[in-house]
């Protein structure tokens, strides 16, 4: 009989706040608004405590937890999961995170012309032990912004750059990754298509031109909209500029906790 060394007693008296597997790719199917749902691909990374006294962890038996699952990702589906790591793996608390490119389609704003836009998307899980389980969504939105500084100083033209707006949210009933989309785009001064014509061209840059925003401006903007939704419990929404004309990004970061 091999030995099994992962329970080996261990005699350091430190436990292990998380420990499993990092960074595995797995084919996972999420809600779509438009369609139902989606196929994409995700890293993965899946997690357990470990107690002082015990060696290791069973590291194929998170693989294997996840192999099983053939319903799509919803907060169920990662209860369900997070419930199974802890019975399997005799822990206390379960942490899981899935990343994973979103696609939406998107209709250009003169010519109609369709592509589909990619957004990084992370769902993070974590269930301890006699608390509900914690589910927090994360969208990042590419956006377009004009400087209001250099509109109001310049005496024609204005430096733009396109930045990227990170949501994190945590809510009481599910949530739309297409609606986080639309409201951070809404914020920008311009959103960002695949596909753009050249009239669509002139279209985007004279509207991103009438609506010059600073990242505090667009993170206040978003964090306003947040806060007046009763859904949301806590959120977080940062803007990164990648500034065009500066070798350094601005940025901006906002946090609020519904009371």
């Amino acid at each position: 009989m091999m030995i099994d060394m992962q329970n080996q007693p261990d005699f350091r008296n430190i436990p292990i706040d998380k420990v499993g597997i990092k960074g595995l790719k797995h084919p996972v199917i999420v809600r779509d608004k438009a369609n139902g749902s989606q196929s994409t691909v995700a890293d993965v990374n899946m997690y357990v405590d470990l107690p002082h006294q015990c060696k290791g962890t069973h590291m194929s038996r998170f693989v294997e937890l996840l192999h099983t699952v053939n319903t799509p990702v919803s907060l169920d589906s990662l209860t369900s999961i997070l419930d199974d790591m802890k019975a399997s793996l005799g822990a206390k608390s379960a942490h899981i995170e899935i990343s994973f490119p979103y696609f939406i389609e998107k209709t250009s704003p003169c010519t109609q012309s369709k592509g589909l836009m990619d957004y990084n998307c992370t769902i993070v899980g974590s269930s301890n032990d006699g608390k509900k389980a914690d589910m927090v969504l994360k969208v990042a939105v590419p956006v377009t912004s004009v400087c209001p500084c250099s509109k109001e100083i310049s005496e024609y033209g204005a430096h733009n750059q396109r930045g990227e707006v990170l949501v994190a949210a945590r809510f009481h009933k599910f949530i739309w990754i297409e609606e986080v989309v639309d409201l951070v785009e809404q914020a920008a001064s311009c959103d960002i298509y695949s596909v753009l014509k050249r009239a669509d061209e002139k279209y985007v840059t004279e509207k991103a031109y009438d609506n010059p925003k600073f990242v505090e401006d667009i993170v206040r903007d978003v964090a306003k909209e947040l806060i007046e939704d009763s859904n949301i419990t806590w959120f977080s929404v940062s803007a990164e500029n990648f500034e065009s004309i500066h070798n350094h990004s601005a940025y901006a970061y906002i946090e609020h906790s519904r009371d």
